[in-house]
């Protein structure tokens, strides 16, 4: 599996589609915050205005821009009246939206002669979920013209998408849920070969040299590691690999091995019945005792009573 996948797979990323929209001028939606979220609003049709908590100025949405506000924060989408923004609780009551079709709110299209058709959505992570890819993520990622970006297949459905706003197309629902997961990783993916190679934190994961070093300890995470074979693999010097994935990456190769270790010890406690030493085993430890000290410090409970508390496979037989 290829690094990205990897990562966003032992996060456990899942997509939804919260509504399609409809909007007239006036309008304005005030989205409020959401923790362990990223939102999402693709511009099928139209324009919008995206104000998000604590960041200064506006973003303008263009059709076929997408936004991804990565951290969750409340934010406003407003069309260019600049109209006084309701909650999502007003808009919802007041639009009779029912949950099926589009949400269709604002004055009248044949009035105002500005409508926006809005794809909006999240993705949520697991709890406990961390990982420097997501954590160095800007508070936002605007993507232009998002629909020429993404490759042919998914553009057409988008398009499909936005053209059955207002309609009750029979498995509509189902295709956009399983888009909304495709969308994250096409937009990471473009965000991380554009404006994130150079920030620090996901700059490591477009450096050629770094990176096959990344992909050898995800490739084989319970493999004994050392700074010496890392540096042999991405072809440097102990010293300058080492300064080098700390510059990019915010910690050292060992930091990084073992967080990557406990995020998939993480995942296979709850998502597998296999034995703790098992687990140990498949992330690097080869006693069940040094396993657990290490998962106790990042997740302060042992590995058993992380499984039970959290409803893990074995914590369910």
């Amino acid at each position: 599996m290829d690094l990205l996948s990897d990562i966003l797979g032992v996060m456990k990323l899942s997509g939804t589609l919260y509504f399609r929209t409809a909007f007239s001028a006036p309008w304005g939606l005030a989205v409020p915050a959401f923790e362990r979220v990223a939102r999402f609003h693709y511009a099928h049709r139209g324009r919008c205005f995206v104000t998000i908590d604590d960041q200064p100025g506006a973003v303008c949405l263009e059709q076929g821009d997408l936004i991804i506000i990565t951290q969750g924060a409340a934010h406003t989408l407003a069309d260019p009246s600049d109209a006084e923004a309701r909650t999502v609780d007003q808009v919802v009551e007041a639009s009779g939206f029912t949950g099926r079709g589009a949400l269709v709110y604002g004055g009248l299209a044949s009035e105002s002669g500005h409508e926006t058709q809005l794809i909006c959505g999240h993705f949520a992570f697991d709890e406990g979920a961390s990982h420097v890819l997501l954590d160095a993520l800007p508070p936002h990622i605007h993507i232009r013209g998002y629909g020429a970006i993404s490759p042919d297949w998914l553009d057409d459905t988008l398009k499909i998408i936005g053209s059955e706003v207002g309609r009750d197309q029979l498995g509509g629902d189902l295709i956009a849920l399983r888009l909304s997961d495709i969308i994250f990783t096409q937009a990471i993916r473009t965000y991380l070969a554009g404006e994130g190679k150079a920030r620090r934190g996901l700059a490591g994961f477009a450096d050629p040299q770094i990176r096959k070093s990344l992909e050898a300890m995800h490739e084989d995470p319970a493999q004994a590691w050392s700074l010496e074979r890392l540096s042999k693999i991405a072809g440097m010097s102990r010293t300058a690999f080492s300064t080098r994935f700390s510059e990019l990456l915010t910690s050292t190769p060992m930091q990084y091995l073992t967080s990557w270790r406990m995020q998939l010890a993480r995942h296979l406690l709850l998502d597998t019945d296999s034995p703790i030493i098992e687990v140990a085993m498949r992330t690097g430890y080869q006693s069940e005792a040094a396993f657990g000290r290490i998962f106790k410090r990042y997740f302060h409970a042992p590995p058993a009573g992380f499984r039970r508390a959290r409803g893990g496979e074995a914590g369910r037989e």
